[in-house]
């Protein structure tokens, strides 16, 4: 089985493809992969890393402001995507592919659109509640829509949808809250509040965290607080100066995800589709503060799906400090029929097998 994987630009793209690889090679060790993606995103080093060959395109995303300047862009961006769709037709008749996959991004437009015009199976993957431009583009030329929730269904083609959630969900399943604790220094005897930005941070989480220090000594729960590593010197200069009370843990980042989530109880994050999957599966409860720089504001879409089936509370970033943060947190972990509901709420829109389904989905496309 030849398999061609596209998507790039952010983990939230990247992820959910290398889970749903690692998901096939499960069930069928044999498979070989090829992973088309762009030098200047994420993917490169990401996938690079899992040892999967790895073949570059050039391309451009769409300027949506209109101005000269945006045109001879946009002009630039048609001519770098059929550039791009003739290197993919040359990469896919000499890998000859059974299927191909795309998980956003846009490096996956020209890669699935020529696989499409080449006759090869075809699938996407959306991850958000609203689709970026790429995929609902992709969404007239190919086979199968997967999506991660269900709101995502209305802006695609009913007949070409299924949902199968993100396959990012079913790795967090195996965590060992033992191995979180350990490297992190974390009490098994306290309630935990795991508070992050993103691999790189988040400046304005940061803020309202470091304000959070001064009150926390007197709670009874304890916070892992992961700054991100730019950040992270700045903010152990300024946690140092105040005092850093001895049940708050700071870390710039986490490779053990998995781990350290099997060992929290509470969640303050972004609303990233990784994340999002990631807190359903494991029936988490969170605070999420949407990044308000993403396209379509997804983010808070996201967020909003959540708090609307009483899974989270949602914190714009223009609202947010200090004091309501740790409000917030004092509010759930305080109540515990609260804290319950919003556990079994949060657990009701996970998809633990979601890697399963989507494995499903693309070997019936094979199969077809």
């Amino acid at each position: 089985m030849n398999i061609v994987v596209s998507g790039g630009g952010t983990g939230g793209h990247i992820y959910p493809a290398l889970a749903l690889i690692r998901e096939i090679k499960k069930h069928q060790p044999d498979a070989q992969f090829l992973y088309i993606g762009t030098n200047n995103g994420l993917e490169r080093e990401i996938v690079m890393r899992e040892n999967l060959p790895f073949h570059p395109l050039y391309i451009t995303g769409f300027q949506r402001k209109i101005s000269i300047k945006n045109v001879q862009k946009n002009v630039q961006t048609v001519a770098n995507f059929l550039r791009a769709v003739s290197k993919s037709k040359r990469l896919m008749k000499k890998f000859i592919p059974d299927v191909v996959i795309g998980t956003g991004g846009y490096v996956a437009g020209p890669v699935v659109y020529a696989a499409s015009r080449l006759g090869i199976p075809t699938i996407i993957h959306e991850q958000n509640s609203v689709p970026g431009l790429t995929n609902k583009f992709l969404s007239r030329l190919v086979d199968k829509v997967a999506v991660s929730m269900e709101e995502a269904r209305s802006f695609f083609p009913e007949e070409k949808v299924v949902y199968t959630g993100n396959p990012r969900a079913s790795e967090v399943l195996n965590g060992d809250p033992e191995k979180g604790r350990a490297s992190t220094g974390l009490s098994r005897d306290k309630k935990t509040v795991l508070i992050f930005g993103g691999s790189r941070g988040a400046r304005p989480i940061n803020e309202a965290a470091l304000g959070m220090l001064k009150a926390a000594d007197r709670k009874s729960y304890q916070i892992l607080y992961v700054t991100g590593e730019v950040h992270y010197n700045k903010v152990m200069e300024e946690a140092s100066a105040m005092g850093c009370p001895p049940n708050v843990k700071i870390c710039p980042f986490i490779h053990n995800m998995p781990d350290v989530l099997a060992a929290v109880d509470l969640v303050v994050a972004r609303a990233g589709a990784t994340t999002i999957s990631e807190l359903t599966a494991l029936g988490l409860p969170s605070v999420l503060i949407p990044s308000p720089y993403v396209t379509n504001n997804h983010q808070e879409k996201n967020a909003r799906v959540l708090e609307a089936r009483g899974a989270a509370v949602v914190i714009p970033e223009s609202e947010l400090n200090a004091e309501r943060l740790l409000a917030v947190v004092d509010e759930i972990l305080s109540d515990d029929q609260k804290y319950l509901e919003m556990r079994q709420n949060a657990k009701r829109l996970g998809v633990p097998d979601a890697a399963q389904r989507l494995y499903e989905e693309v070997v019936s496309l094979i199969k077809a």
